[in-house]
């Protein structure tokens, strides 16, 4: 059988514990929480940048186009002189 004083320590075991377990959990808790909201960032960075390589894509082709017309080399031609 127990005695008074083993249940005593038992009990401040348990606690003491159930207290660092919490305390690891909510540790846990707030990094899951921080790296939730870092990659969200991270999603909008991407999506800006995404959109800044698409546009820039485009204009390249705009002016692969215009390069690429037979009129400019001709204009290019006539602006020498």
């Amino acid at each position: 059988m127990m005695t008074g004083t083993t249940m005593v320590v038992l009990i401040v075991f348990i606690s003491v514990g159930f207290g660092v377990i919490f305390d690891m959990y909510k540790k846990h808790l707030e990094f899951k929480e921080r790296t939730l909201n870092h990659n969200s960032k991270i999603d909008e960075s991407n999506i800006t940048l995404k959109n800044q390589v698409n546009s820039l894509e485009e204009r390249i082709k705009v002016l692969e186009k215009i390069v690429t017309d037979e009129g400019y080399s001709v204009q290019q031609e006539i602006n020498k002189l």
